[in-house]
């Protein structure tokens, strides 16, 4: 074996090692990025959503994730000493009530955008630095870098018109977005009929470039999206 395929050997193996080893200290090993239908996701909820819900795709969250074994929630620091939450910048607000309102209830955004936090984004370090910092990422995510659910679609023609759509049309439409990779799909039944209520993106544990969806919603679950006749 020559010296340069050794050297080149050598660096895999030790990039390798570091993956493991920063995916184990993390606690994850990928992001999840939902996005809800909003009429879809009120169709689902046992109580009617106190607005009328916008036909667009706007966040449910962003997740810290596993490939194999349960995600990480609820990654607070323990202390005997109640920590005072630190507030959302309000910087931000305007700009979160458009792309991650609560659906069912939009007079209290923030709560739900706190729940996100204390469940998900405190299990983000060290890609995601502070409470603020997360919700900066999801702007940017949604905003900035166009990781947006409606528009993918919309680009390939596929408007929220209320008709039966194939699986195989709405993951193209996705991928056409997330450079090839497959998103995850969710799905539920509503008067008869099955509607979209959820896409995730999914990007590697630095945030910084899609991944193929780990963990389908599998054949069998209420929330597996068949071959066609997807209502959006």
């Amino acid at each position: 074996m020559g010296i340069t395929r050794m050297i080149y050997m050598v660096t895999m193996v030790f990039s390798l090692i570091v993956l493991i080893l920063s995916s184990s200290t993390m606690g994850y090993d990928h992001f999840q990025f939902t996005q809800q239908y909003q009429p879809a996701a009120c169709n689902s909820n046992p109580t009617p959503c106190k607005d009328p819900p916008e036909k667009l795709f706007t966040v449910h969250g962003l997740w810290p994730s596993n490939s194999n074994g349960p995600d990480p929630v609820n990654c607070k620091p323990k202390t005997k000493v109640p920590q005072a939450q630190q507030p959302i910048d309000a910087s931000l607000k305007p700009q979160l009530e458009i792309i991650w309102p609560n659906v069912f209830n939009r007079a209290d955004n923030e709560s739900f955008w706190n729940k996100q936090w204390d469940k998900h984004g405190t299990c983000g370090s060290p890609t995601i630095k502070d409470k603020n910092h997360y919700f900066q990422t999801v702007i940017k995510m949604y905003i900035t870098q166009k990781q947006n659910v409606s528009q993918f679609l919309s680009k390939a023609n596929i408007n929220p018109e209320g008709i039966g759509r194939t699986r195989k049309l709405i993951e193209s439409a996705i991928r056409n977005g997330t450079n090839d990779k497959e998103p995850k799909l969710k799905c539920q039944k509503y008067n008869g009929t099955i509607e979209l209520v959820e896409v995730t993106l999914c990007s590697n544990y630095l945030g910084k470039h899609f991944i193929n969806c780990p963990n389908k919603i599998p054949e069998g679950s209420r929330y597996f999206c068949p071959i066609k006749d997807i209502k959006y």
